[in-house]
């Protein structure tokens, strides 16, 4: 019997509307100073793995800025929590799939958090389909204009306010690492998201700028019964070795991880795999 009863809603999601609610606040989370000063961006920061990054960041000492796309109930939560820590937190809301807005978002973040030293690049979007003729054109360019083009928009921007000891990350997908047969073109873009991190760990090295990626296996949040039908949502999870979800805040130390020059100073172009016990060797 399934933990997660079957349950929709409206995409993108609010988070007080999922049954049961994910553990995304760190609660149980102590910080021990490694991310002390830092000041951190993380788009789709509002909730799920974002949400639960940010309060890890800030239980670390990070001032933290995060995007939300429309609905900010979640975002304002989030802030809370950040505040809560005793760190500042500024929300901006607003649609990443469109170049102007992810290059004001990074302009925004450097202005109110006085610099910029992670970047978190957390946001997406994904839209199952039975048979890939089902994806329009439409469709492909809004997952590749939110899960792709954003990306390079966003640390294009980035760059001219990031120095030596700074760290991007990238949300990959175990999806992009060995495809999905109903997930078709969001798998494609997690795949050349990933592919980006590579490429940018390798041509930002000599700036000292470290580049890695978190691909997570499945993790109850917002976007999966907003995208998924409820029959779906049912059980969500449980192909996973360990035989379930995780919950966001299980994947968010992994972030905490690659954002401290303490813990991971001599990484960069590599990728963790939270994913339940599903093994991708290379």
């Amino acid at each position: 019997m399934s933990e997660r009863p079957a349950q929709s809603q409206p995409y993108p999601g609010r988070t007080g509307d999922m049954a049961p609610e994910p553990r995304d606040e760190m609660r149980d989370y102590t910080g021990s100073g490694l991310l002390e000063g830092r000041r951190a961006l993380i788009t789709g920061g509002d909730s799920g793995i974002g949400r639960a990054t940010a309060v890890a960041f800030a239980k670390e000492g990070a001032d933290v800025a995060i995007t939300y796309l429309e609905e900010d109930e979640d975002a304002r939560h989030t802030a809370g929590l950040v505040e809560a820590a005793g760190r500042r937190c500024f929300t901006f809301g607003g649609d990443l799939g469109e170049e102007r807005h992810s290059r004001e978002v990074v302009e925004h973040a450097v202005r109110d958090l006085g610099g910029l030293d992670v970047l978190v690049l957390h946001h997406g979007t994904q839209t199952p389909v039975k048979d890939v003729r089902e994806i329009d054109d439409a469709q492909l360019r809004r997952t590749f204009d939110v899960n792709v083009f954003s990306l390079f928009w966003t640390v294009q921007q980035a760059l001219d306010h990031m120095g030596p000891g700074s760290s991007i990350i990238i949300t990959g997908s175990i999806n992009g690492l060995r495809g999905n047969k109903t997930l078709i073109d969001y798998s494609a873009s997690k795949a050349a998201a990933m592919t980006l991190a590579a490429c940018l760990a390798q041509s930002l090295m000599e700036r000292e700028i470290r580049v890695n990626c978190v691909a997570p296996g499945p993790v109850w949040t917002p976007l999966i019964p907003a995208t998924f039908d409820a029959e779906r949502v049912e059980g969500f999870g449980q192909q996973a070795p360990m035989g379930r979800a995780a919950d966001p805040d299980e994947i968010a130390p992994s972030y905490v991880f690659f954002a401290s020059n303490r813990q991971s100073s001599y990484y960069t172009g590599q990728t963790l795999v939270p994913a339940g016990g599903e093994i991708h060797p290379g």
